[in-house]
């Protein structure tokens, strides 16, 4: 969607709050990408208009915007903005870049005109201008996409007249911009008189001012000094007297910042905020808790997520901004806590299922070797780092143990942190793990909870959801068929001809177990919308699972791998040597399994885990 859009919907009040979105850089290790990816998955949920990532000319950053743009559309459903710089640029990399946030389904692009080369020669690019780049887009793409525009405040470097700036800010206007997000600044009245100015001068489109929150204090000075921005005396005066302690300036200029912005949106001129990230999170989450944007929990304020992203959820997972899939409305809830890899695996689909799983005749799922590189979204490292070197069952027990009391931000197979909505099965779920039962997916009974509730709602207002309870784990094999036998006994204590519990249950040799029909196709998470059919986004069946199996299990071997050919001392070779051997054990000797209570009304979130008092 465009980002003028998006802004005049979410402003159709007066009353409407202010808006704000996030700036990214393209990180420079592949690790960066992938802590990027979690920290750009976090903010998701802080409800922000938009994202955009930044551009640096030539080679692997290049394509590595288009990368993340497409990540962020696909995977993240982040609406995006990609900036795009022509000093220096073939026409040929502009073109491919254009395409690919087409393809993308992207709508918006920050035309730039870049930074000359650095040893003062003449550019090379087919452009010089970002005005030139400006009609380029238009000429090759009409109206698709919303173009930005870079605008200066407080000067240039190579033209420091704002008034010419402002002249050359309206004929990139002229040439098709519509909107403009200005450098960063500190000096809040000097920007207030430069929108009148530019307001007086002609210039209409949406005013987005930068705003760079302060962290530390060298890294206040160096920007301000990089940028030649002017720092008010009063401003400079009140950090410069605590920048020996880093706790105070960042709280300090949480408040400085949060009061330059109140002033902002008070002057008429500004209803939305693009905060300079830099990559972190926690500077700018302070500044907008001042705001009242946010609350202490990190979640936006209901008239924030009333005009961001969060009123766009309409199925209880992420949906894909991607046009290819813009119909999709059905997912396995295997991948829930895993969707970068159901994206890959389901990348060379023609259709998506829409409206019932069947109704695409969906082709199979892709072969794992699609994601293989990304089954560990870590480095070996970091995936040290994080998990350890797991010497025994034990330790293994111990990492889930973890994870679920909120000590650790990942597992193997959790992209990212456990859902508020696990909360309720907290205490079950931590004793099954005890167990040495590893629980990597559960959601629980939900029972007609209005569609806008805080943690279980999604889909359109006024509705109504449910939810089955469902849980997935990795179990010993010798339990399996105690487990089975306790499934079957409680099926009879309920109905003798309809299965209250249905389950799956298959090793990594493919050896299936169920009790339930190979067509079956279960949906456990449904909605009641009004003049709506209902909506069934998330289903349990047969070929998905075995689908995912292969990925479950691969993220043993994959974990295992992490700890081979390492060039280490002898100890650390032995300790290697146990962690694959552990692993190896659990991928050989364990069971996958998922379990399904059809009966969400009767002893809700109880029949799933009485199975397990009897197993030892």
């Amino acid at each position: 969607m465009k980002i003028t859009e998006k802004l005049s919907s979410a402003h159709r009040r007066e009353d409407a709050p202010p808006t704000f979105s996030f700036e990214f850089f393209t990180p420079k290790t592949a690790q960066g990408v992938q802590n990027l990816y979690d920290r750009m998955d976090r903010m998701y949920n802080l409800s922000p208009q938009f994202i955009d990532i930044t551009w640096n000319a030539g080679g692997r950053s290049s394509n590595l915007t288009c990368e993340m743009i497409n990540t962020a559309q696909t995977v993240l459903g982040l609406e995006t903005c990609m900036h795009l710089t022509c000093t220096n640029m073939t026409l040929e990399v502009i073109d491919e870049a254009l395409k690919s946030a087409y393809d993308s389904g992207c709508q918006n692009i920050l035309a730039l005109r870049g930074d000359p080369p650095l040893d003062g020669s003449e550019s090379t690019g087919c452009f010089r201008y970002a005005k030139d780049l400006i009609k380029h887009i238009k000429e090759k793409y009409g109206d698709h996409f919303c173009i930005g525009v870079a605008a200066y405040p407080e000067g240039h470097p190579d033209e420091p007249d704002v008034d010419r700036l402002i002249e050359i800010l309206k004929e990139k206007q002229d040439a098709g911009g519509d909107f403009m997000i200005t450098q960063m600044f500190y000096d809040v009245e000097q920007f207030i008189t430069w929108c009148k100015k530019v307001r007086d001068y002609g210039i209409t489109i949406p005013i987005i001012p930068g705003i760079m929150p302060i962290s530390t204090y060298a890294s206040f000075a160096r920007r301000a000094k990089w940028c030649q921005i002017n720092v008010p005396s009063w401003f400079q005066k009140q950090l410069d007297a605590s920048k020996d302690d880093d706790s105070e300036v960042r709280c300090l200029g949480t408040q400085l910042v949060a009061d330059m912005c109140l002033k902002l949106v008070e002057s008429g001129y500004v209803n939305h905020l693009h905060f300079y990230t830099m990559n972190l999170e926690k500077s700018t989450i302070m500044v907008l808790e001042k705001l009242q944007l946010i609350d202490t929990h990190n979640q936006p304020v209901a008239s924030v997520r009333d005009c961001g992203v969060e009123s766009q959820v309409t199925v209880p997972w992420r949906r894909s901004l991607n046009p290819t899939r813009v119909n999709e409305s059905i997912r396995p809830i295997f991948w829930s806590n895993r969707k970068f890899t159901y994206i890959s695996r389901t990348s060379n689909w023609d259709e998506f299922p829409n409206g019932r799983w069947g109704d695409s005749r969906s082709p199979a799922f892709g072969e794992v070797d699609l994601c293989d590189g990304d089954l560990i979204r870590h480095s070996p490292k970091r995936a040290v780092e994080l998990w350890g070197k797991p010497q025994s069952i034990d330790d293994v027990i111990d990492l889930f143990v973890r994870y679920l009391q909120g000590n650790l931000s990942s597992l193997p197979w959790s992209d990212g942190e456990t859902s508020k909505e696990i909360n309720v099965l907290l205490d079950d779920l931590l004793a099954l793990n005890r167990q040495g039962i590893l629980t990597i997916n559960s959601q629980p009974c939900v029972n007609g909870l209005p569609s806008n509730h805080n943690i279980h709602g999604w889909g359109p207002s006024n509705g109504f959801v449910y939810q089955k309870q469902y849980l997935e784990f990795f179990i010993r094999s010798k339990f399996v068929a105690k487990l089975i036998s306790n499934i079957e006994e409680l099926n009879k204590s309920y109905s003798s001809n309809f299965n209250t519990l249905t389950f799956y249950a298959v090793n990594a040799q493919g050896e299936l177990i169920t009790n339930s029909k190979e067509d079956d196709i279960n949906a456990v998470t449904w909605g009641i919308f009004p003049g709506k059919e209902v909506v069934q986004p998330t289903i349990v069946e047969r070929c998905s699972f075995l689908a995912w199996k292969d990925e479950a299990f691969r993220v043993f071997k994959a974990w295992s791998s992490l700890f081979k050919d390492q060039d280490q001392d002898e100890s650390e070779l032995l300790r290697d040597s146990k962690t694959r051997a552990i692993l190896d054990t659990l991928h050989d000797e364990y069971f996958l399994v998922n379990i399904v209570d059809n009966n969400y009304v009767q002893n809700p979130n109880v029949k799933i885990f009485d199975l397990f008092k009897t197993l030892h």
